[in-house]
C-alpha cells in the first residue's frame, strides 16, 4: 500500500504545487526562505490533515465533504483575484511580495482540505496513518520546493505579468476544486 500512498501523496500535492509556482512567480529574488517557508507550510498541513481526518473519521466526514470545496474556492479565488488586480497596478516592478505566516497558513489549509478526506478514507482502510501522513508531507514538501523554483523561472520570463499569472492559477485551482466536488469535472 506504500506505493498507493505515494501516488495519493503526489495527487494531493498538485494543488500545493500550483500555488507554490504562483508564489515563486511573484518573487523577484528567490532564496532559501522563499523556497523552504511555503514548502514547509504546505508539507506540514498536507501531513496534518490526514491525521485530523483519521481521528474524526466518521463524525466529521459529512461536514467536510459538504463544505470543503466552497471554503477552498472562496479562499483561493479571493486571493487570486487580489493578485490579478495588483498585477495590473502601475508599480509592479518595484514590489517584492512578502508571504506572512497568516497568508501561508490560509493557503496551506485551502490546498490541503482534500487531505482531510483522505485521512477519513485511510481510517476505513486500516492504514498506518503516521507513515501515510509522513509520506504525504514529505512528497508535498519536495514537490512544493521544486514548484517555487519553477514558478520563479516562469516569473522571470513573464516579468510584470507574473502576478497576474499567479492570480489566474489560484482562481483556476479554486474553480477546479469547486467543479470537481459539484461533479462537473
Amino acid at each position: 500500500m506504500n506505493l498507493e500512498i505515494l501516488l495519493i501523496a503526489v495527487g494531493l500535492a498538485m494543488d500545493a504545487a500550483a500555488v507554490s509556482m504562483a508564489i515563486g512567480a511573484r518573487h523577484k529574488n528567490i532564496g532559501r526562505t522563499a523556497i523552504l517557508k511555503p514548502s514547509a507550510m504546505f508539507g506540514f498541513f498536507q501531513g496534518l490533515m490526514p491525521l485530523i481526518g483519521f481521528v474524526v473519521a466518521l463524525s466529521f466526514a459529512g461536514i467536510v465533504e459538504t463544505y470543503d470545496h466552497y471554503i477552498s474556492f472562496v479562499i483561493l479565488a479571493a486571493l487570486g483575484l487580489k493578485m490579478i488586480y495588483e498585477g495590473f497596478g502601475e508599480d509592479n516592478e518595484e514590489k517584492e511580495v512578502g508571504l506572512g505566516l497568516r497568508l501561508l497558513t490560509v493557503l496551506a489549509i485551502a490546498t490541503s482540505i482534500d487531505a482531510l478526506a483522505v485521512g477519513v478514507t485511510l481510517a476505513f482502510l486500516n492504514q498506518n496513518i503516521f507513515l501515510s501522513a509522513l509520506i504525504i508531507a514529505a512528497v508535498t514538501f519536495v514537490i512544493s520546493a521544486f514548484s517555487v523554483v519553477i514558478g520563479h523561472k516562469i516569473g522571470e520570463k513573464l516579468e510584470s505579468k507574473a502576478e497576474i499569472f499567479g492570480g489566474i492559477v489560484l482562481v483556476l485551482i479554486g474553480s477546479k476544486i469547486l467543479l470537481e466536488h459539484l461533479r462537473f469535472i
